[in-house]
C-alpha cells in the first residue's frame, strides 16, 4: 500500500476531504480528520471504517491557532508522528463582480485561505522538521484562466499557490514537500437541486480537453500518490488533474 504506516491529518468535512481521507485510509494510512461539523465527520468516518480503514475525528476550527496546534500535538502523542497534512476547508467566498462586491466579502476567502493554510502547515511542519520528512497538500490551485464574477475566490486560489511556493522553499531543506492539486471543477460535488446545476456541469465538461472531468475518486487516487514516497521528487508544484480545463 502506498501509505502504509503513514499518519495523515485532514482538515475539512466536505466530499473532497472525504474522498482524500478514504483514499489515504485505503492505502494504509492512519487518518485524523478534523472539521467543524461532528455530524459530517462521523458520516465520513463511518464509511471509511466500514471498509476497514483507520480514522479518528476531532471537531477543530481550522482558523484557530491554539486549536490547530493542540490537535496536531494530540495526533503526534497518539500516533507518534504526522507524515501528511491536507487542508480543504470552505473559505466562505461570495461570488460577485468586483465592481459590486463589498470589501469584506471580497477579502473573506483570501484571508480565510491564507490564515488556515498558514496555521495548519506550520503546526504540522514543527513535527515534520524533527523527522526530516513530510508532505503538505492543498487543494484548488490557481492558474492564468478565470471568469467574471468570482469575487475574491480565484484570487484566494492564486494566493494559495504563492504560499505553497514560499513554504516549499523554506521547508525543502528539511525534507518536507509542499504540493497543491487542482481540478477545474468536479461535477459530482455540486449539490442536487442547486440552481443552474446542469448548466454548470455542462460548462465543466465543455471546458475539458478530454472527454471526461475529474471525479472524487480521481482526487483521492492522485492525492494518495502525491503523498506517497513514490512522488518523493515532487515539491513546489501543482498537480493538474483538470482534464485540460486548466492549461498550464
Amino acid at each position: 500500500m502506498l501509505l502504509d504506516k503513514k499518519v495523515a491529518v485532514i482538515y475539512g468535512g466536505g466530499p473532497i476531504s472525504g474522498a482524500v481521507a478514504g483514499a489515504f485510509a485505503r492505502e494504509g494510512a492512519r487518518v485524523f480528520l478534523a472539521g467543524r461539523s461532528a455530524e459530517k465527520l462521523a458520516a465520513i468516518a463511518g464509511e471509511i471504517r466500514s471498509r476497514g480503514g483507520a480514522v479518528d475525528t476531532s471537531v477543530v476550527d481550522a482558523l484557530d491557532q491554539r486549536a490547530i496546534d493542540q490537535f496536531v500535538d494530540i495526533v503526534v502523542d497518539r500516533a507518534g508522528t504526522v507524515d501528511i497534512s491536507f487542508n480543504l476547508i470552505a473559505v466562505g467566498d461570495v461570488q460577485q463582480p468586483l465592481q459590486q462586491i463589498s470589501v469584506d466579502d471580497f477579502l473573506q476567502p483570501i484571508v480565510t485561505a491564507m490564515r488556515s493554510h498558514f496555521l495548519t502547515t506550520r503546526a504540522a511542519a514543527r513535527h515534520m522538521v524533527a523527522c526530516g520528512s513530510g508532505v503538505i497538500l492543498a487543494f484548488g490551485g490557481g492558474g492564468p484562466q478565470t471568469v467574471p464574477g468570482l469575487g475574491g475566490f480565484k484570487i484566494a486560489l492564486d494566493a494559495l499557490e504563492g504560499l505553497r511556493r514560499q513554504w516549499a522553499t523554506e521547508l525543502g531543506p528539511q525534507g518536507i514537500r509542499v504540493v497543491t492539486i487542482k481540478t477545474g471543477g468536479i461535477p459530482e460535488t455540486l449539490p442536487k437541486g442547486i440552481k443552474g446545476r446542469d448548466e454548470i456541469i455542462t460548462s465543466l465538461q465543455e471546458a475539458a480537453l478530454l472527454p471526461w472531468t475529474a471525479t472524487l475518486n480521481d482526487v483521492g487516487t492522485v492525492a494518495a500518490f502525491v503523498a506517497s514516497d513514490q512522488a518523493r521528487t515532487i515539491t513546489a508544484a501543482d498537480v493538474n488533474i483538470s482534464a485540460g480545463a486548466i492549461v498550464d
